[in-house]
């Protein structure tokens, strides 16, 4: 039986042992099944018997549903499920690819082979316009840039969101196709 008694974290705010202000509950056990309804301290005690904490599992019940369990175990238990379910999540990577409003050719090719190769190794691409002082007066200029780009990217990519302004910015999402 943990000697804390109540503990509260920020992820983890569980009632147990003494902390539990029910007199009564509906005791569960993990050996012997269900307990009936008994006192706090008869709970306590039938807890500290077997070894184990009390835990308030549904303190809305009528009467509260407390269960007899070892606390640590159960909780190490439920991390390794959470980092199991995380290592089979993937992760998506977003690289940035930055043009300004007055870029040459030969330097949006540059870029968009670049891009190319991002979204090739299956990552989402932002594509930025920055827009410099007198630049932001004519956003059209930044949209205008990105919609040159898109032909050259669409038979790899989908387009996630047309361009639009967000500060001094114009972007564009682009994710890979499915093969």
């Amino acid at each position: 039986m943990s000697k804390q008694g109540f503990r509260r974290d920020k992820k983890d705010s569980v009632i147990m042992n003494e902390a539990i202000r029910d007199l009564e509950l509906r005791v569960i056990s993990e050996s012997k099944g269900q307990l009936g309804i008994m006192g706090r301290k008869e709970a306590l005690n039938a807890a500290e018997e077997e070894g184990l904490d009390l835990v308030l599992i549904s303190p809305d019940a009528k009467p509260p549903v407390a269960k007899i369990m070892d606390y640590s175990k159960y909780k190490y238990q439920q991390e390794k499920k959470r980092k199991e379910a995380k290592k089979k999540q993937k992760k998506i990577e977003v690289k940035e690819v930055k043009f300004s409003c007055k870029i040459a050719q030969n330097d949006i090719d540059y870029k968009v082979k670049h891009a190319r190769e991002f979204l090739e190794k299956g990552k989402h691409v932002k594509l930025r316009v920055f827009l410099k002082g007198r630049e932001m007066a004519t956003p059209e200029l930044g949209v205008e840039v990105l919609n040159n780009i898109w032909p050259l990217l669409e038979d790899i990519a989908n387009r996630e969101s047309p361009p639009k302004q967000e500060g001094r910015y114009i972007n564009m999402y682009v994710t890979p196709k499915k093969k």
